[in-house]
């Protein structure tokens, strides 16, 4: 058999078994954000790793499982006279629109997921551990399970934040919330040393302030049992900010 046959038989068993998802990105909030997606684990960035959205556009993603990883939303962007490009809120430091392989800096509202290949169970969750900048919701289209449906972070939860945890913008109000573990660094708000097992470390005023506005969305280390949802079948997702 020639190389050519092998090679044909090879990506015809390695496409077989291959599923895609894709992944849709509304911008339902009033203003232009900038999207942000990060690969986990060491694999391979996806085919955008930021973008401007205008308000009421959508863009889709496809991602190849098995992948995991994770998707937010920075604010009140620019270009300085340098040509740097920086945001007030869940920056990624790049320098750029595209983010590179670099995560948000804290505090961001993020979405993750990990997609199981072959139409496996997917697990995915919004997060509020590092803090909070935008409402954000994720929707399943297609696939099944008892815990497949929209997860939803809808409050302004900047509306409620503690000043100790607010950053404010240049106008004086405040445009994200800072976890407690992100604002004060205290290892009962971060769930380390002795805080390190979720008998240790339950649930704080602060994280309760988060947990009131978004009660689907983890709000601290061990907020497992209201926060992670799943999917079999292939499904597809649809993120949406300010839902």
């Amino acid at each position: 058999m020639n190389s050519q046959v092998i090679f044909c038989l090879t990506f015809a068993l390695l496409i077989s078994g291959a599923h895609m998802a894709t992944i849709s990105i509304k911008n339902n909030c009033p203003y232009t954000i900038w999207p942000g997606t990060l690969t986990g684990g060491g694999g391979a960035q996806l085919s955008t790793t930021g973008f401007e959205l205008g308000s009421t556009q959508t863009i889709s993603i496809d991602v190849g499982a098995p992948w995991s990883g994770r998707f937010w939303a920075r604010t009140q962007c620019s270009t300085d006279a340098s040509g740097r490009f920086t945001c007030q809120t869940a920056d990624c430091g790049s320098g750029q629109v595209t983010c590179n392989g670099n995560g948000a800096v804290p505090p961001a509202s993020l979405v993750e997921f990990t997609i199981a290949a072959n139409n496996g169970q997917d697990f995915y969750d919004l997060s509020l551990v590092d803090g909070f900048n935008l409402p954000v919701s994720v929707t399943p289209r297609g696939g099944s399970g008892p815990t497949c449906t929209t997860s939803s972070c809808s409050a302004n939860v900047n509306g409620v934040c503690p000043l100790e945890l607010a950053v404010k913008g240049s106008d004086g109000s405040t445009i994200a919330c800072k976890s407690a573990c992100v604002a004060l660094n205290q290892p009962q708000f971060c769930c380390t040393g002795e805080f390190s097992t979720a008998a240790t470390c339950p649930p704080t005023s602060y994280s309760k302030i988060f947990k009131d506005q978004c009660p689907q969305a983890y709000s601290y280390a061990y907020d497992d049992p209201s926060s992670t949802f799943s999917c079999t079948g292939g499904t597809n997702y649809a993120i949406t900010f300010c839902p």
